[in-house]
């Protein structure tokens, strides 16, 4: 019987049949320990994350625990709490109980990311660093879409609300603003770099309205509902005299009044992903230097962009 379960390949397929019939009569479970001591292998992955109290990495992580699961493996998870320097020593303690490691937005510099010191396979998401295996989000392409819809609506000062100066995304984000207020004759406000939480972007609220801008990007959805929640109480209308959009999309962001127009990464489709290579790389099917997966992001217009104010109907500071 515990060949038939372990190494079914060795066994007669009629035989098989009948032992995993009799299995699933009896209600028989394997033990995963003792599997262990044959495979090498614990059944469990790891996810870093920097703050799992944002839904962008919550969402990631009910992704890879639905691949994960499907795969008989379990997930265990680690919260960096936004701390760069913990990441590393976080991802050497938990390689000793787990097969493979997802190192989820790291603030890590790529020296670090590069040689993790560790034989465990990590996957990157949300960061591409050259030899390393990752998962990644067009976030580029993402503000092209971003300035050219606000462009459409008439807006050509738009601030940027920026986040954490080394987190990978924040880069990419400000590179796709650049090279798309080119080509739509628009001048960005760099404000930042903020904190990526709620308190960020109310931080940011009252520089946004001083910058003349008519329209805001946040760094992502709680930045920018900080930001609704400062300009509301401030009187300041939106989308009537100040559009604001986020990045990410997440949950809430389509509950709030009015709903936040954002650019929507498929963070559920990453966090299966990130399964699914590290499956490759365990089973010794990848190459490591040559594994790089970039999904595409999609503008979502919802209520808080709008046209260009008049003059005469923009926040008091933006017409001194």
């Amino acid at each position: 019987m515990s060949r038939a379960l372990s190494m079914p390949e060795l066994v007669n397929p009629a035989t098989r049949a009948r032992v995993m019939s009799a299995a699933r009569k009896l209600g028989y479970q394997p033990n995963r320990a003792a599997r262990g001591l044959i495979t090498g292998r614990t059944g469990n992955l790891g996810l870093i994350v920097p703050d799992l109290a944002n839904p962008f990495f919550s969402t990631i992580l009910k992704g890879m625990q639905m691949a994960a699961r499907a795969a008989d493996y379990s997930v265990f998870v680690a919260d960096t709490d936004e701390d760069a320097s913990a990441e590393v020593e976080l991802l050497r303690a938990l390689a000793k109980q787990v097969d493979g490691i997802v190192l989820c937005s790291p603030r890590s510099v790529d020296v670090g990311l590069a040689d993790l010191g560790t034989d465990t396979p990590v996957v990157l998401i949300n960061r591409h660093v050259d030899n390393r295996p990752s998962v990644t989000f067009d976030s580029a392409d993402g503000m092209r879409q971003a300035v050219e819809h606000l462009a459409a609506l008439g807006h050509r000062r738009i601030a940027y609300v920026a986040g954490p100066r080394t987190s990978w995304s924040n880069g990419e984000r400000e590179r796709g603003l650049r090279q798309t207020a080119t080509a739509t004759r628009s001048d960005i406000v760099h404000l930042g770099y903020f904190p990526p939480f709620f308190d960020g972007g109310v931080a940011a609220a009252d520089l946004a309205v001083a910058s003349g801008a008519t329209a805001v990007i946040a760094y992502n959805d709680v930045v920018a509902l900080g930001l609704l929640s400062r300009l509301g109480a401030r009187g300041v209308a939106v989308p009537g005299q100040l559009s604001v959009m986020g990045c990410d999309d997440i949950g809430m962001s389509a509950m709030t009044h009015p709903a936040l127009t954002t650019v929507s990464a498929p963070t559920h489709e990453a966090g299966r992903a990130t399964v699914a290579l590290l499956l490759q790389l365990l089973d010794g099917e990848a190459d490591t230097t040559a594994l790089h997966r970039e999904l595409p992001t999609q503008l979502i217009v919802r209520a808080t962009t709008g046209v260009v104010p008049a003059p005469d109907h923009r926040p008091a500071e933006v017409t001194r």
